[in-house]
Order: C-alpha cells, then structure tokens, then sequence
C-alpha cells in the first residue's frame, strides 16, 4: 500500500506532497522524503557506487525502513519523485510502471499555462489523478 508520494523540484523545493494514510504520521512522511533526497544526491553524485546509469530514471529502492520503502524518480530537469509504500514485498515492474504514469499526470500539471514554475502544485486534477493511481497500484494501468 502506498502511503506517500511527493514531487521534489530541482533545488529539493517541495512542489506536491501527499500522504494517503489516516493516521497522525505525516510529520514522520515528510521527514521519510527528506531523508531521501540525500540518498537521491548520493547516487546522482557518485554513479559508479549506485547501479543505475546515468541515463537511468528510476533510481529503484533509495532505503528501506523498519515499516516502509522508499523508491526515486528523477527527471531530466532534476525534478524528483519520491514514493514510500509499507508493502516490503513490491516488484520494481509495478513501481516503474507507477512512475511512468506518475510523471505523465506531472507533466500534464505543468504544463498547464497558469502554474508557475517552480511553485507548489496546486491543481485538484493533478490530486485527483494521483489518488487514482494510488489506489490502481499495482494492476497495469490506472482506472
């Protein structure tokens, strides 16, 4: 089950955060997808030490915690997406696939000609969107 997504701008500038649980642990999500943008500038900084290459996206699991996983994203203009789920047992086919259509519904966002670069997305469709892909995870494509 996923409990958080968030899009990270590229100068670690939250842009979209979510959590999609019921209880009072927001605080410790948010404080997950900081931890991770280390991991992210650790494997971006150093690609020899990490598995992907340069070229490479999803940058796979970043760190596992005792209840959750944490999975990366990153876009060509350095824009992170940041997944955790407290499924400990995801294929990575399932999390790419999440990410393609995450970042799909993040392009349509932006492109919108009223959001501001750089700024908090703030669009109820893109909300919508992402709820929708949540709840899909796991099937192949979104409802």
């Amino acid at each position: 089950m996923i409990v958080c997504v968030a899009v990270v701008g590229h100068q670690n500038n939250p842009l979209y955060l979510q959590s999609f649980t019921e209880a009072d642990d927001a605080l410790k999500l948010h404080h997950i997808v900081h931890c991770s943008l280390d991991v992210i500038e650790e494997r971006v900084n150093n690609p020899k030490k990490s598995g992907p290459t340069l070229n490479e996206t999803f940058l796979g699991l970043l760190y596992p915690t005792e209840n959750y996983k944490v999975y990366g994203y990153l876009t060509n203009s350095k824009v992170k997406f940041i997944l955790v789920t407290t499924d400990l047992d995801v294929r990575d086919a399932d999390v790419r696939n999440f990410f393609r259509w995450f970042h799909s519904a993040y392009v349509d966002a932006v492109s919108n000609p009223f959001h501001l670069p750089g700024k908090k997305i703030t669009s109820k469709t893109f909300a919508s969107r992402i709820s929708t892909l949540v709840k899909s995870f796991g099937s192949t494509a979104p409802a």
